[in-house]
Order: structure tokens, then C-alpha cells, then sequence
């Protein structure tokens, strides 16, 4: 795990989904054409009318210091757009493109009122698939980003690889489909592997969003 503390100063989310970076140098993220998305932490149920496929905002729980709010924000390829922004009964779902090698980066920092935490990490099911018996189950990388928000300025931090890879210890012996159908030789140990964004192996691909207290936290997509 990674921590990230941000000295972040409330500023207003973007309201258009696709955006230019000029006039924001200084604030960590690169400049030019991008897409923004907002995760906004709340404290109540938004009305049901949200699960529409409109905006550039994920409405989720917000938790506090001692309450801890998960969210599951479902993964599907294609065009960067929300397709279920009402993350308030926990789950809400994403859209972005499929090649996560190098199309793009990803860049996110910790705004609102100081005092608010969150992590997000990405995770997968290989039930479903051609994967079966103990191989079946969700995993979830063991590389996550946490957002600290403190007092002062907000930077943007790189996040590409946390929010498009899952990075995981496989044990070959114990998980052998897994472990062939991602090419691996080897049939006893543990490797560290990373596998990209929507790969055949896994499905149902998620971020794993837990919010304790943070009221917003921007994610900006970038082209490479």
C-alpha cells in the first residue's frame, strides 16, 4: 500500500467531462485535453433517478473517521463515460477504454473539506469464465492509492498503474488455470504478476472504492 497525503485546498470539481489543462500549471497533473472524473462522498442516499447514464460524477457513501463506506465501481470497456453514477447503494459503474498499456495516464488528487480519507484499488472475478473450482473468486490487487485530505494545496499524483492493473502473489500450485491462462510455465512458487486492465483471464473488473470521509475525490485521464 501507498500512502498519499495531499495538501489540498477546496476547489470546485470541472464540470465538463472532456477538458484543457492550460492555466493549471503547478498543480502536478500534465497539461492538455482530458477527461475528468468526480467521486463525491455523501452522507445520504441520492434519489434513484442517478442510476442514469449521464454526467461526469460517481456519487458514493462518505463514511467518516471511524465508519469506513465501500463502493464498487464496475469496470466496462469503452469510451470514458459514467454509465451508473448513483454509488450510494454501492455500486456504480465506469466506462474507459480497453487498452490500459499506454493509451493513457491516470492522475488523482484528494479535494473538498480538509479531514477526509479514501483508498481505491482494482480488483476482478475469475468466476464465470473458463476458470473454475479453487481458482473461482474475486481478487484484488495488493497495490491501492490512499487519499489523505489536509489543509493547503492539492496536487494531482500519478495513479495509472493502481487503477489500471491488478498486482497479485500468485501461488502457481494452488492456482494453476490462473496461472496458465497468463502464460506462466513455472507449476510451483509464487510470482508476482500484474495483470492489464480487461484481460481475458479475469472479468468483471471494479475499483474498490472505501471512503472515510472524503467529499471529493478528482480523477483526471490523460492520453499518452
Amino acid at each position: 500500500m501507498r500512502t498519499t497525503y495531499y495538501l489540498a485546498a477546496a476547489l470546485a470539481a470541472a464540470t465538463s467531462p472532456i477538458a484543457a489543462a492550460f492555466g493549471q500549471t503547478g498543480n502536478g497533473a500534465p497539461s492538455g485535453t482530458h477527461y475528468n472524473l468526480n467521486i463525491i462522498g455523501v452522507s445520504h442516499n441520492k434519489n434513484p433517478n442517478m442510476n442514469q447514464a449521464a454526467g461526469n460524477v460517481i456519487f458514493v457513501g462518505l463514511g467518516s473517521g471511524d465508519v469506513t463506506v465501500t463502493s464498487k465501481i464496475l469496470l466496462s470497456p469503452g469510451d470514458f463515460q459514467v454509465l451508473d453514477k448513483n454509488g450510494t447503494d454501492g455500486v456504480a459503474s465506469f466506462q474507459l477504454p480497453a487498452d490500459s498499456t499506454g493509451a493513457y495516464t491516470v492522475w488523482a488528487r484528494a479535494l473538498a473539506k480538509p479531514g477526509g480519507r479514501s483508498s481505491i484499488k482494482t480488483c476482478a472475478d475469475t468466476a464465470g469464465s473458463t476458470l473454475t473450482g479453487i481458482d473461482a473468486g474475486t481478487i484484488c490487487s495488493t497495490e491501492n492509492e490512499v487519499f489523505v485530505r489536509m489543509k493547503g494545496k492539492s496536487s494531482f499524483r500519478n495513479v495509472t498503474t493502481a487503477l489500471t492493473t491488478i498486482t497479485i502473489d500468485l501461488d502457481v500450485a494452488l492456482f494453476p488455470t490462473l496461472a496458465t491462462c497468463l502464460g506462466l510455465t513455472q507449476t510451483t512458487g509464487i510470482v508476482t504478476v500484474r495483470i492489464n486492465l480487461f484481460n481475458p483471464c479475469l472479468q468483471n473488473f471494479l475499483w474498490q472504492y472505501d471512503n472515510n470521509g472524503l467529499k471529493l475525490l478528482q480523477i483526471r485521464f490523460y492520453p499518452s
